[in-house]
Formats: C-alpha cells, structure tokens, sequence
C-alpha cells in the first residue's frame, strides 16, 4: 500500500525562508486528442493545520471523479494562489509532448497570482524558468501541493472535453476525454480525426491514413 503525499517537502523549504512553494503537475499527456493542461498550486504552508485540512488528498488518478471535483473546490478555496495552463494538440504535434508540457507549465507559473520561490514539479525539469526547483517521479504521491495541482489539471482538462464534445459529439470525449478507448478508435475509423486531435501520436496517424484511403 502506498503512503499519502504529505507537506514534508514544502515544510522544509519553507524553513529555509522558501515561502511560496508551487507543486506543478499536468494532465492529458497520454491522450490522443485535446490540449495538455498543467496546473500550479501554492498553499498557505504557514497555516498549522494544512496537512490534517488537505488529508485525503491524493493523486488525481486515484481518486474518484466525484471526489475529484470535490477536491478541486476545496483546493481553489484554501490555496494561496492557483493557475492553469495549457498547450493545444497542433503545438503537441509541432514540437512534442514534453516540450508542450514544458510551455503548459510555463504558462501556469506566469499566470500565479504570487510568484513562487520554488518549484515542485511532476517528473520534468523547466529549463527556461530561473527558479530554484526540485523535479522527481511520481511527485504526486509524495507532495501533497504536487498531488492538489494534478487534481487542478484533471478537472480542469476533463471539463475542456466535456465542453468540446458540443462541437464534436461523435468522439464521446464527454466519455473518453480523449484517451484512446475502443469507441474513440472506432469513431476515428469512421469519421477521421478532428482538429482536437494529435496527427503525431501514431494510433491517430494509422486511423487518420486508413480514413482517408
């Protein structure tokens, strides 16, 4: 079994005069249509309670939809600052997932109402931000800011799909939210892809070529 995120990171620096600290994850890398979404999140580490405020707070996967969104008011309403970002499908395709991830999260930094001291992010390294930074794996099981930006992100993202299944009903991304289910596949077969999809992810590339055949 595994153990909770906690705020053992984020106490530390901020012992160490690091007052805002922002955990960074995103949402929608594996998917195959839809943006990349990363969220930013700095709470209140001087508030002596967070951490028994913030238990249950997990990993967006790990937690239920409905608890997902519960989480996601809680954490706009208890957070110093939070903000999104986010890279659409064509600029995945342009210069790739990860760097489209990088420019998500990015774009979540600058849009911080408070300007963090330092960051914690999922996985990734951010080269063109000049802030102190701590990137390790599975940093949303470790990091409780980490874990509420990775609900941020998801919510948020889900949202955007279910939205954008308006315009494009026959891909069920109200469903699917664009991840690459039995039913996405066959509507790609059928219709071919959308301009919400990733011509670069290689399951989009072999249905959109045996669509226009």
């Amino acid at each position: 079994m595994s153990s909770s995120p906690t705020l053992s990171k984020e106490l530390a620096l901020h012992q160490q005069g690091c007052c805002f600290v922002a955990g960074l994850d995103e949402a929608g890398r594996g998917a195959w249509a839809g943006p990349v979404v990363a969220a930013a999140v700095i709470f209140p580490l001087d508030v002596p309670d967070l951490a028994q405020t913030l238990s249950g707070l997990r990993d967006s996967k790990k937690l239920t939809p409905e608890q997902r969104h519960t989480w996601f008011e809680r954490i706009q309403a208890m957070a110093l600052a939070t903000a999104v970002g986010l890279s659409p499908a064509s600029l995945v395709d342009e210069i790739n997932v990860v760097q489209a991830t990088r420019v998500a999260m990015q774009q979540a930094i600058n849009r911080l109402a408070i300007s963090p001291h330092y960051l914690l992010i999922d996985h990734l390294v951010l080269p063109g931000i000049a802030l102190p930074q701590d990137s390790f794996p599975k940093a949303e099981d470790i990091s409780l800011s980490v874990a509420a930006a990775s609900v941020i992100a998801k919510v948020t993202r889900d949202r955007m799909m279910v939205h954008r299944h308006q315009t494009y009903p026959a891909y069920a991304f109200d469903r699917n939210k664009g991840y690459g289910t039995a039913a996405h596949r066959t509507a790609l077969q059928r219709v071919g892809p959308c301009p919400l999809h990733r011509l670069s992810y290689k399951p989009v590339q072999v249905l959109f070529n045996r669509a226009v055949l």
